[in-house]
């Protein structure tokens, strides 16, 4: 942390040196679209509360002298909802907008900025993404007011398998996701690159359910039970990941590894608690036991709100949006984005790059295992008395994914 400091103090310093800190005393408004209804509203109201959270640190020191005020609009998990939320939060006077519950979204707020943006010169509007991760965001469907902080589906694939390439006691693989582009893309992934990497493993089960609709998983664990499977690789969130290990414990599926995306999320904690100790595995730019300023921010939240603070790429998005406020003298979106693209800076979790070709932030990956809380890994979320222990890093190059966006800048 100290050299975050020591980048920030210097960029602020420039940017006095020049005459600048034109932004100083700006309130810049960021529109959070994203659940607050329906089987995600536990997640949506956790991140809303984390952004609102940040935003008043942030607030308290950014080397940038802003105001963050963040607007939360319920999308009901709806493209179509996210759509009449945007218009909202433009009309609200918001030039930011982020969201990160569901591709599905994220692609109909990626299609609107295109058009408002071309049709409203001097009023752009940019999008910061912190956890919608479909890896066509940043190829087919690239935009260059599109910026993403977490790293999609496909990077965290390739760490993940990448780590499953040296346990030996992987052999049969069950894939199960949700129904909609995330989830068919970690079945693709796993697919490909378990074959590339690891072609003895037999993949002996390949199931998609709709998103956010089951309320018992016990079919799907009677099927893997069946399968003879001895590993679960999901890249299911919320309510779907909860009751998924609700329903394998309650069923007593002890001897199978589980290999998540988003063992964080609202209510997975608690659904997982004691019994799989040992079995559940995180794919992640992070984990609960980070140390230095995030730690801090992670523990003074809990104690605010009894809850815990994981998505920590938020921070990510303050850190990289201060800096481009210093680095550009402006917090108009334009010269915001102009400065974003290809930008290096220091995150909680290491040196990070925003990628110029597709936007999409390099960073580094940890894999981490359900165990109990103690000793140098002390926080335990939802109070479980347990928590996820980091077992691997991987640089960001080694979760590095080629880019197929060609993109279009104004």
């Amino acid at each position: 942390m100290k050299f975050v400091m020591k980048t920030v103090v210097a960029s602020t310093l420039l940017a006095l040196a020049g005459g600048a800190l034109a932004q100083k005393g700006e309130t810049v408004k960021i529109a959070w679209l994203d659940p607050l209804s329906g089987l995600m509203a536990a997640v949506g109201t956790n991140q809303l509360k984390s952004f609102q959270f940040l935003a008043e640190e942030f607030n308290k020191k950014n080397a940038a002298g802003v105001k963050f005020e963040i607007i939360g609009i319920d999308n009901k998990l709806s493209p179509q909802e996210t759509t009449s939320a945007l218009r909202s939060a433009i009309d609200q006077g918001a030039r930011y907008v982020t969201q990160g519950n569901g591709s599905g979204p994220a692609l109909a707020i990626i299609d609107a900025l295109e058009k408002h943006n071309a049709r409203n010169p001097g009023k752009e509007v940019v999008y910061l993404n912190y956890a919608a991760v479909d890896p066509d965001l940043t190829n087919s469907k690239c935009s260059y007011w599109h910026f993403r902080f977490d790293a999609d589906t496909s990077m965290k694939m390739e760490a993940l398998t990448t780590w499953m390439k040296d346990v030996s006691e992987i052999k049969k693989v069950y894939l199960i996701n949700q129904n909609y582009s995330h989830g068919q893309q970690v079945s693709k992934f796993a697919k490909a690159n378990l074959a590339r990497k690891r072609p003895d493993i037999q993949i002996v089960g390949d199931d998609l359910h709709p998103l956010a609709q089951v309320r018992d998983f016990s079919p799907y664990i009677a099927k893997i039970k069946q399968s003879g499977a001895d590993t679960v690789v999901t890249g299911n969130w919320g309510s779907d990941l909860a009751l998924l290990i609700k329903a394998a414990n309650d069923a007593g599926l002890n001897d199978v590894k589980f290999l998540t995306y988003y063992a964080v999320t609202s209510g997975t904690p608690t659904a997982m608690g004691a019994a799989s100790a040992g079995k559940v595995y995180q794919v992640s730019y992070g984990h609960y036991n980070m140390g230095g300023e995030i730690q801090k921010m992670a523990e003074q939240f809990k104690a605010k709100f009894n809850d815990d603070l994981y998505t920590t790429d938020i921070y990510t998005v303050f850190t990289a949006l201060t800096e481009a406020f210093v680095r550009s003298k402006s917090t108009d979106p334009v010269k915001v984005a102009a400065t974003l693209e290809g930008m290096k800076f220091k995150s909680f979790n290491g040196e990070v790059e925003i990628r110029k070709n597709d936007h999409q932030l390099q960073q580094g990956l940890f894999i981490t295992k359900w165990e109990k809380a103690g000793g140098k890994y002390p926080y335990s979320p939802e109070n479980t008395g347990y928590t996820l222990t980091p077992q691997k890093f991987f640089e960001p190059y080694v979760a590095s994914t080629p880019t197929s966006c060609e993109m279009k800048r104004p």
